[in-house]
């Protein structure tokens, strides 16, 4: 098995926090349509911003 450097960590990291955003979001639109679906957004979107320094990291670590 390859070993995993802190790149590819940070690129599994990005991946996974982009994937439970959207998820999130998803969840916050088609699922709650009381106030909850707000919370669910803000954290949808809190998952995707900490996606983008991660994204942003990359190469710099």
């Amino acid at each position: 098995m390859k070993m995993m450097n802190k790149n590819t960590v940070l690129g599994w990291a990005t991946f996974i926090m982009i994937i439970m955003g959207l998820l999130l979001i998803a969840l916050a639109a088609f699922r709650y349509k009381d106030s909850a679906g707000w919370g669910f957004g803000a954290v949808g979107v809190g998952f995707l911003a900490n996606a983008w320094v991660f994204s942003s990291l990359k190469g710099r670590v």
